[in-house]
């Protein structure tokens, strides 16, 4: 079985970023714990689905990525985008902010929230009630931008990662590039923060190792090199990435809604593929926990609730927190996805996933530009 990687909180992992930056930015009470160059001005650029081991992998199609001073972070679990943008922003490992899946319960309700739609009647204020670091580098007169889509200026998520900042929605490559040039030369001190889908929306469609994601990764280093030369000098750029990416074959995905076995004692399926959040019917668990075990041998490590907190997958739990995570987890390791044709039909074709433990899930970059 593959080994899986440990998040790293508290010192090597995505939610550690912003707190850093806010250090170098000299933010009073913020700890620089990745040791980040001090600077009045940073600009942090996620490109989402951007895995270290893809970038060692294609370093050809990323010459101005490959060429930056960096290391390796540990996304949180699961290693998905809204977890790991609410981890980014409230630097808060998913046990403590609340936003545990793709697709979590409501406890209250029995329904399950979609965090990046935020389909469901929840108030992201209630939902994820910390404070961001936006909001601390807000009040210490740090001028704080958030960069990325229009749409997502309304979003339960936008609320509930990056509260704090002033959105500036930007749909074009050359939008992005304006708001940026403009936002870093607001006050005495900025952080923006910029964020681009294209290479994630790239690698679920066609896959992470296909033609058309390196050809993809080569934009995303163009842009990257444009969004340093919108800086100022005395700016850093940080670049990062949400979480990585592994191709499933059609063969090696495991369609729930297809094998009665796998559904017996299970209410509501939630999480994503390789990473799934089974809530059961009452007393049902252990037998769940068997089926899953023995369908799926040593292709994933199959958990209950308390056996994957006391991993410290999702860190510190807070007691609002637990019931959101599912009875029974389901981590892939091996080459297997957990499809769920009817319930969850969106996500039962697409080719790169991610989610899980592995290292080429679970490892993203922190690439630095000192500038100047």
């Amino acid at each position: 079985m593959i080994v899986p990687v440990s998040p790293q909180y508290g010192g090597g992992s995505l939610a550690d970023v912003l707190p850093s930056v806010a250090g170098a930015l000299s933010v009073p009470g913020e700890t620089n714990v990745l040791d980040l160059p001090a600077a009045p001005r940073y600009a942090v650029l996620l490109l989402d689905g951007l895995g270290w081991n893809l970038l060692q992998r294609y370093a050809e199609a990323a010459p101005y990525l490959s060429s930056l001073a960096g290391r390796s972070l540990t996304a949180g679990v699961p290693s998905t985008t809204a977890v790991s943008l609410t981890s980014l922003g409230t630097g808060l490992p998913p046990g403590a902010h609340g936003i545990v899946g793709y697709t979590s319960i409501v406890p209250e309700t029995g329904d399950l929230l979609n965090a990046l739609a935020w389909d469901a009647p929840v108030d992201p204020r209630r939902w994820q009630p910390h404070g961001t670091v936006f909001d601390r580098a807000a009040a210490a007169g740090v001028a704080t931008r958030n960069v990325s889509k229009a749409r997502f200026d309304s979003s339960g998520l936008t609320a509930a990662a990056f509260r704090g900042s002033a959105h500036r929605g930007a749909d074009t490559v050359e939008d992005r590039l304006d708001a940026t040039r403009f936002a870093s030369r607001e006050g005495k001190s900025s952080l923006v923060y910029v964020y681009d889908s294209q290479l994630d929306y790239i690698g679920h469609q066609q896959g992470c190792d296909s033609w058309q994601w390196q050809k993809e990764l080569a934009a995303a280093d163009d842009f990257a090199l444009q969004v340093r030369s919108a800086l100022p000098r005395d700016a850093v750029l940080l670049v990062v990435a949400d979480h990585g990416m592994i191709d499933i074959a059609p063969e090696h995905r495991v369609d729930i809604d297809l094998e009665p076995a796998l559904t017996d004692g299970v209410r509501v399926v939630g999480g994503e593929s390789r990473f799934r959040h089974l809530y059961c019917v009452p007393g049902a668990e252990a037998e769940v926990i068997a089926t899953y075990s023995e369908r799926l041998g040593d292709k994933a490590l199959v958990l209950s609730r308390a056996d994957a907190i006391a991993r410290g997958w999702f860190g510190p739990v807070e007691d609002r927190v637990a019931p959101r995570l599912g009875d029974v987890i389901v981590a892939s390791l091996g080459p297997v996805a957990l499809v769920a044709s009817r319930r969850h039909a969106q996500e039962a074709n697409l080719i790169g996933l991610h989610g899980s433990l592995t290292a080429d899930e679970m490892e993203i970059p922190l690439l630095v530009d000192a500038g100047r």
